[in-house]
């Protein structure tokens, strides 16, 4: 009897209370939803957080680009992870520091460069208007003045290079400087070079490069020019 009666005043009180407790209860709800709302960004840093803890797509000290900054990370915590600029053009630290939020791990893709930190591909070229010179008689020059800037680190380049295609499964190109023409829409010649070498020289290299480049092509022109000033009596 007790425990009904108990049962009955329990009942009693939700009949006449209902109201008072489903508006309690919807404040209740709306309260924790407005809470997730707030906390939105927190929550979804958070686990981002967990995603690169547990898949570990870089580690401290890796290269990497996310939406289109590159850097070097040097750390992560749950709400953010650090990068420290560096600018791919010409490999160096901008010496600026980069906070991505670890929700933008998640949403967007990242790409890790980690290799290019000791060597990278690198290539670049020069345009030039030859129209009274053929610019592939200067191509063996310039091949022989790569192969001369990359022959200090040309054993260490091969093994780096093997190393990398086996751990990434991929053909790469290199360790052999290539040099290569192209034309230009204006109809310019476009000398383009590629080499697979120590990132910190790879910018040293290129002014090398660019400066031969050059002097050959003003020699070939002296050489034509002075062919055309010559005449049939001399």
């Amino acid at each position: 009897m007790k425990n009904l009666i108990n049962l009955l005043v329990v009942i009693l009180l939700f009949a006449i209370w209902h109201q008072e407790i489903q508006r309690f209860a919807f404040s209740i709800a709306a309260f924790v939803v407005a809470i997730i709302l707030v906390t939105r960004e927190i929550i979804q840093c958070f686990i981002g957080f967990l995603y690169i803890s547990s898949s570990t797509p870089f580690r401290v000290g890796d290269w990497i680009v996310v939406g289109g900054h590159a850097g070097e990370v040097t750390s992560t915590d749950m709400a953010k992870t650090t990068l420290l600029e560096v600018d791919l053009s010409t490999y160096s630290y901008t010496g600026k520091s980069l906070f991505i939020p670890n929700l933008q791990l998640i949403t967007l893709p990242i790409t890790n460069l980690n290799y290019m930190k000791r060597y990278v591909n690198h290539s670049f070229f020069y345009i030039r208007e030859s129209l009274t010179i053929n610019p592939f008689v200067i191509k063996t020059a310039l091949l022989k003045q790569a192969k001369k800037h990359c022959a200090e680190f040309k054993d260490v380049a091969e093994r780096y290079n093997s190393m990398i295609e086996n751990r990434l499964d991929i053909k790469i190109s290199g360790p052999e400087p290539s040099v290569s023409f192209e034309s230009t829409e204006l109809g310019k010649t476009k000398v383009v070079f590629s080499l697979f070498c120590p990132t910190e020289q790879a910018q040293a290299i290129e002014q090398k490069m660019l400066e031969q480049c050059i002097k050959l092509f003003i020699s070939e022109e002296k050489k034509q020019l002075q062919l055309n000033t010559i005449t049939p009596s001399s």
